[in-house]
């Protein structure tokens, strides 16, 4: 199981093109709301119904925490103090965490990426506290993923899959949506 998660705020495109790609891949991937609301309104106003609530998501059954980034999205997703003890959890077992655009910061301020390459929104670097910024479109260090914004979100969501599933599932997909990656 994959958790994709939302707050108020979240970037709507990186979202969503996650949680579509991984389900292209057939990964079994939910939604889950951060708010105490499945209702979940993103930073350009779109509204999303999500799977769960996090009061009701099972980390035991998730191989994967994925967030989106967005403002003020990533600095809600990093108030919530659950969501913190589970990404420092995952960190500490080496389960598989990913982020994209500001949401990387909260990886930083987690304290999980000491002495790994990530990638964030430019400009945010200072927020990949303990990292190597890299710059890069999408980063892989080990189990941490990060990418860099909305316009990578497809490439993003690509090395989701070929983290969990492998470079051919990945390529297939991409194959199926027209899709050029980068690598």
């Amino acid at each position: 199981m994959i958790y994709v998660h939302l707050a108020e705020g979240f970037e709507e495109v990186e979202a969503l093109t996650a949680v579509d790609v991984l389900r292209r891949a057939e990964l079994e991937v939910k939604t889950v709301s951060v708010t105490g609301s499945k209702r979940v309104t993103g930073t350009h106003g779109i509204p999303v119904e999500a799977d769960l609530i996090y009061d009701d998501a099972d980390y035991e059954k998730c191989e994967m925490i994925v967030l989106p980034g967005g403002l003020p999205g990533a600095t809600n997703l990093e108030e919530h103090e659950g969501l913190a003890a589970h990404i420092k959890s995952f960190a500490g077992n080496g389960k598989k965490l990913a982020a994209i655009c500001a949401a990387p910061m909260v990886f930083g301020a987690c304290g999980v990426l000491d002495g790994k390459r990530a990638t964030i929104y430019p400009g945010m670097e200072a927020y990949l506290t303990g990292a190597e910024a890299t710059g890069d479109a999408v980063t892989v260090d080990g189990s941490i993923i990060t990418g860099q914004g909305p316009a990578l979100a497809m490439e993003f969501a690509l090395a989701l899959v070929e983290n969990i599933k492998g470079k051919e599932a990945a390529d297939a997909v991409a194959e199926d949506l027209l899709y050029v990656r980068k690598k």
